[in-house]
């Protein structure tokens, strides 16, 4: 207990510091203006989808069943329309014709995942390898290259093998080694074709709402310690997963790794009352810097060291619900990351409000909220605040010090009945992508690619297929899962052909 204590006023001194030297992202003079402008010569443009939301061929060719296969077909439903990705979009057979989608749109690359079961059945390299499943991702590597389209892989975008599931998951340290011989496997098998690699896609939300709020797979509810206890563990597998990149694959195959991290922009309900402004930084640095914190620093922020500890201590408990990093975890962790991916959506209000819940929402003292003048989607925590994007990317510059940054999510959803001219959905690109153009050239932000999300209708999770986030249209009643381009296809094929939006002649 006596530890316990003396860290805790050793961090409350530590995150006092922090806090004071925070700075909040003031409203810029230009946020309603229109900029036109490039982006420099080698910005690069794509989109991105994920295994489990496109693929469907959930137990074919050898593929082992994952935690998402699993959970969509619990009884009841836990997906607000009941479906399942089983089929999907069928990309597991119509990956040439996505390939073609991207090729006609004008991409530079393509962001997709690996389904971790269909290459590891059940996970792990003595379980057996899934040569089918390997063959999969290699045929569509190579329809890429052979399109002029860069592949960019993450290794982990939520699907995890229901054997290690079983086993306790991302909760159970022993999956540290596991992820780390799946990575192998992946840059052995890969590598030499693809440069790109991104260990683990929005973290948050797979620990958070599988572990902690219970909508995602796993559906636990264990929200004061395990969605801690989760993000403790992927941060151990991301660590040796890039440091055994950095080791052993990059000298040969002179590519990059990265992680990919989600966050909103978080703006105080009351800009004039400075325990609003203080959290709403708390809430960034509670929701991007659980995990880049510990990326760039080698540790969990200050301030979430800070209230999590004193929560904990208030509650009786022998040690933190915040895990506890050792010296060698902390080297490995610092600087473990060549680029920050990011996922970034939407913006809310931020007030100071004391909170006795534990987890990871109470633990910070923070109440969120929507203004309700900000136009809204089909998703009910997505509004478009297109000036809370730049402001992130602002943040994001001071606080780790102007690292490189790919974004590697943005985009909007609307639903089957708007068809195929989503007006929204332009305006949200051209406005949201305006403002990442104010941060490169006026900021100077160093953000070198867009990945728009997402290339096609596809499982939205547990929406199901209620929300659609594509810029082409799936149709889910046809067996050919027919692809047709929807109005914001081509408003980014003209951005994305002219790198910007250059002045229109006079």
């Amino acid at each position: 207990m006596r530890s316990f204590l003396v860290r805790t006023v050793l961090v409350v001194i530590l995150a006092s510091a922090h806090l004071s030297s925070g700075k909040s992202v003031p409203k810029a003079d230009d946020d309603d203006e229109f900029l036109y402008g490039v982006f420099p010569d080698d910005f690069r443009w794509g989109f991105a989808t994920a295994s489990y939301q496109i693929e469907g061929g959930w137990a074919e060719d050898g593929k082992g069943p994952n935690n998402w296969d699993n959970f969509t077909h619990s009884v009841p439903s836990p997906i607000a329309d009941g479906s399942t990705g089983d089929i999907a979009c069928d990309s597991y057979h119509k990956y040439k014709e996505d390939v073609q989608l991207l090729k006609n749109i004008g991409a530079d690359y393509y962001r997709f995942s690996v389904s971790w079961s269909r290459v590891l059945p059940d996970g792990t390299i003595p379980g057996g390898i899934n040569q089918a499943g390997l063959q999969y991702y290699n045929n569509l590597i190579d329809e890429l290259i052979a399109n002029n389209i860069e592949p960019m892989i993450t290794l982990y975008h939520w699907d995890l093998p229901q054997a290690l599931q079983d086993k306790g998951g991302w909760v159970n340290e022993a999956i540290v080694q596991d992820f780390q011989a799946y990575a192998a496997l992946l840059y052995t098998s890969f590598g030499d074709r693809v440069k790109k690699w991104i260990t683990f896609n929005e973290a948050y939300v797979f620990c958070q709402q599988g572990y902690g709020d219970g909508v995602h797979a796993p559906g636990y509810k264990l929200t004061a310690t395990e969605p801690y206890k989760c993000i403790h563990n992927v941060l151990k597998s991301h660590a040796l997963a890039y440091r055994l990149y950095q080791n052993q694959f990059k000298p040969i195959q002179n590519g990059t790794c990265g992680i990919t991290i989600d966050s909103g922009w978080y703006e105080p309900k009351d800009p004039n009352n400075p325990a609003d402004v203080e959290a709403a930084l708390r809430a960034v640095t509670f929701k991007h810097g659980w995990l880049a914190f510990p990326v760039y620093t080698g540790d969990y922020p200050p301030v979430m060291r800070q209230f999590i500890d004193r929560k904990s201590e208030q509650e009786g408990r022998e040690e933190s619900r915040l895990p506890v990093f050792t010296e060698e975890w902390k080297q490995l962790l610092k600087g473990s990351s060549d680029f920050l991916g990011l996922n970034h959506y939407t913006t809310e209000l931020v007030e100071s409000v004391s909170r006795a819940d534990p987890g990871w929402h109470g633990d910070q003292d923070t109440q969120t909220s929507q203004d309700p003048s900000w136009p809204e989607s089909a998703s009910s925590w997505l509004r478009v605040v297109p000036f809370g994007f730049r402001r992130l990317l602002v943040w994001i510059k001071e606080t780790y010090g102007n690292p490189l940054v790919y974004v590697t999510e943005n985009g909007f959803s609307d639903d089957h009945s708007v068809g195929l001219n989503d007006d929204k959905r332009v305006d949200y690109y051209r406005s949201y992508i305006n403002n990442m153009l104010k941060a490169v050239l006026k900021d100077g932000c160093n953000i070198k690619s867009y990945t728009a999300w997402s290339l096609m209708d596809n499982f939205e999770w547990a929406r199901g297929y209620a929300e659609r986030f594509g810029v082409h249209f799936v149709d889910y009643d046809s067996p050919e899962r027919t692809r047709t381009p929807k109005k914001s296809a081509g408003e980014l094929a003209k951005i994305f052909a002219e790198n910007g939006f250059p002045a229109p002649p006079q």
